[in-house]
């Protein structure tokens, strides 16, 4: 099973395929040359996969900025961490902030606050 990635690195990923799919819809627009309102519909059609691109990338430049910088143990470079818990950029480990969570198996749900607190206490009745 491969791992996922960053969730910064993901969302890159997405605003990337964006530009394409929205190149790919322009371009599909060039089939049309003789009938020029259908190109053009083609051509605006495109232009808005690549502005909410812009979009996202603008929104995943001002969430990294205030992303928590960790060093990774397992490969030692330093990576940004969205959240509770996430994956290493470079390596993949999973990573987590809260030192109840260190050694539990790696859940993305501890992101999210409440379900954090239920997992944690379930785990805690474990013991």
């Amino acid at each position: 099973m491969r791992l996922p990635g960053n969730k910064i690195l993901r969302i890159r990923g997405w605003a990337l395929a964006l530009i394409f799919i929205g190149m790919i819809i322009m371009y599909a627009g060039m089939f049309f040359r003789s009938t020029p309102w259908l190109m053009l519909i083609f051509l605006i059609l495109g232009v808005i996969p690549i502005l909410l691109s812009f979009v996202i990338y603008f929104y995943v430049g001002m969430i990294s900025a205030r992303a928590v910088r960790v060093q990774c143990p397992n490969c030692g470079k330093h990576t940004k961490i969205l959240g509770t818990v996430d994956y290493c950029q470079h390596c993949k480990e999973p990573l987590t902030l809260d030192k109840d969570l260190e050694g539990e198996e790696f859940n993305i749900d501890y992101n999210v606050k409440h379900r954090r607190e239920k997992l944690k206490s379930q785990l805690k009745k474990e013991d």
